[in-house]
């Protein structure tokens, strides 16, 4: 993660966010006088907030659990898909 403060990133705006999403790589923008603030690509946060919708049903991520442990313990089986 980068971290830049904020009068860099104003003067060198479009090489900040073009750097941001060619190399997925989010950065800080520091600030003197309060909290910092994150700037990420479109893409990077709706897979953030896909995990936490994930993580945050206990049942749904117990399911997904369950299967890659089949799959990763050679469970599985292959079945041709019906035409129709």
């Amino acid at each position: 993660m980068i971290a830049l403060n904020g009068s860099k990133v104003r003067s060198h705006f479009k090489e900040v966010c073009d750097q941001v999403v060619e190399d997925a790589e989010a950065v800080i923008i520091t600030r003197s006088r309060g909290e910092n603030v994150v700037l990420m690509s479109e893409s990077e946060y709706n897979n953030i907030m896909e995990n936490f919708r994930i993580f945050s049903h206990p049942e749904r991520y117990k399911k997904i659990r369950d299967g890659i442990d089949q799959y990763e313990k050679g469970k599985t089986s292959q079945r041709e898909l019906i035409h129709e």
